[in-house]
């Protein structure tokens, strides 16, 4: 039996490191820069770091036009998710992240052939009864997403479910090619997202150099992070490291309530429940293929 104690640990390192990460982005943002900016210059940090050390890892980009797909499902993932949970409720943006369980089911289908079974589904519905009650508010009819952070909470948690299936589809590949297309798509997407939006006033431009400290800090933090997850992701199942990867729910939910930066509802709280439980179903033995 193949021992996955290794990649498991790795997992739950990267979930601590993103379930801590509200706290700096939003630091650096009372510091005067842009979480769109923070990813843009953390993840610029990482690949300057890449190509000295591994220079020839660019090159598979060409080689592998499946790495654009990982490039996407990073900067997307690192768009909505770093925005989000910087200026949204921290539980509900990470309990809204954690759609992905839901998302694994049709990448794990069209990017692995994992055909879903009546397991899979299940997992589908309870993840979505979830997601209906974190958003169902008392003023809202209908439990649909209510503000623009909410959607990039969405699309960061679909993305990050891409991400995760093309990081196990990629796995022939070396670390530091696979690394080389997450930290570029984290650069690229989120740097062009700030200079699309200062202009019109959506981002604002950086201002001072007092946030470096935490920009480097987090920077390096997510460089051993991310290496982290490439080792869990591309040894284990998907939807198994979507169930380790909730952990982060936890890590944050925690941190943000005990700082003050997010209440825990009763809502809140079921709707989680539901979104862990989908996700823990995954590593529940059945008699179905897995999936």
């Amino acid at each position: 039996m193949t021992n996955t104690w290794g990649p498991v640990l790795a997992l739950l390192f990267n979930a601590l490191v993103f379930g801590l990460s509200w706290w700096p982005l939003r630091e650096m943002q009372s510091l005067g820069l842009h979480p769109l900016w923070a990813t843009a210059f953390m993840y610029g940090f990482a690949c300057v770091c890449i190509a000295i050390f591994y220079p020839n890892s660019w090159r598979s980009m060409g080689k592998h036009p499946a790495l654009w797909c990982l490039f996407l499902g990073s900067g997307l993932t690192n768009f909505g998710f770093n925005w989000a949970v910087t200026w949204g409720d921290v539980v509900r943006v990470v309990l809204l992240f954690y759609t992905m369980p839901a998302w694994s089911v049709l990448f794990a289908w069209l990017l692995l052939n994992e055909r879903p079974t009546r397991w899979s589904l299940l997992r589908l519905a309870l993840a979505l009864c979830g997601v209906a009650l974190v958003l169902k508010t008392p003023e809202m009819a209908w439990p649909w997403p209510s503000s623009a952070m909410d959607y990039l909470a969405l699309l960061g948690g679909a993305s990050f479910a891409l991400n995760n299936a093309m990081l196990k589809k990629l796995s022939y590949l070396p670390e530091a090619d696979r690394m080389a297309g997450m930290f570029g798509g984290g650069m690229a997407l989120t740097a062009a997202a700030a200079l699309a939006g200062a202009p019109l006033g959506w981002v604002s431009w950086p201002q001072g150099y007092a946030w470096w400290p935490y920009a480097l800090g987090l920077a390096l933090l997510l460089l051993a992070s991310n290496l982290s997850l490439q080792m869990g992701a591309a040894r284990l199942a998907a939807s198994t490291t979507s169930l380790v990867m909730l952990s982060e729910i936890v890590f944050a939910t925690l941190s943000s309530v005990a700082l003050g930066a997010s209440e825990l509802s009763t809502r809140k709280l079921l709707g989680g429940l539901l979104i862990v439980l989908a996700a823990a179903l995954a590593a529940w033995p059945s008699k179905d293929k897995p999936d």
